[in-house]
């Protein structure tokens, strides 16, 4: 009886973006197929800048997929756990996908796979981002629609007092047009060191 031949090792370019938010606030980043979705959530709380302190799901091909919730066992049907599902299994013929972070503050972000690639460029073991744009929204900002009110007051008036008010809760330094690709990328070295988000 013939054994099935493993498929060939992969690496997914995947593009993220913030839905509802303009210009848009997104990174290209790169992850091994090999990773589970449990794993990509880890990475995309790397890659956007959240800081993974609320639930999360994606919606793959019809299909939820999130962390089991003991908690919520008897709200209808559980999701699948993504802890188990591999990126070249659930992805294959999916072009595009979505993910929600903070079911309070709604945050929907759509992934396009861009690329399929063996492992070459990047083979370091570890998701890399290659480009992106624009800071992630603070934690508990309230969702797109009132952090898009933030961004086009900041625009029009950077000390109008609601600009300055949202300064002194989000931070002083909070800057909407930062993006730090090195600092995103050793954040996600070390992960890869640690193994976090591997489980």
């Amino acid at each position: 009886m013939a054994t099935k031949k493993p498929a060939a090792p992969s690496n997914y370019c995947l593009y993220i973006e913030l839905d509802g938010v303009t210009p848009p606030i997104w990174r290209r980043f790169w992850i091994e197929g090999s990773a589970t979705l449990g794993k990509l959530h880890h990475t995309i709380q790397a890659v956007m800048g959240w800081g993974d302190y609320h639930l999360h799901e994606f919606q793959i091909g019809g299909v939820t997929y999130a962390e089991p919730d003991p908690e919520n066992q008897d709200l209808g049907s559980p999701p699948v756990d993504e802890r188990k599902a591999v990126l070249s299994k659930v992805l294959e013929g999916i072009s595009s996908f979505g993910y929600q972070y903070d079911f309070g503050d709604s945050w929907q972000h759509s992934i396009k796979i861009e690329k399929i690639e063996a492992p070459s460029k990047y083979d370091l073991g570890c998701a890399v981002v290659e480009e992106g744009a624009r800071a992630c929204p603070p934690e508990d900002a309230g969702g797109a629609h009132l952090y898009q009110v933030f961004l086009e007051q900041y625009a029009k008036n950077p000390k109008h007092k609601d600009v300055r008010e949202f300064l002194r809760w989000a931070g002083e330094d909070f800057d909407p047009e930062r993006f730090d690709r090195h600092a995103i990328n050793a954040t996600l070295t070390r992960m890869a060191s640690n193994r976090w988000g591997n489980s």
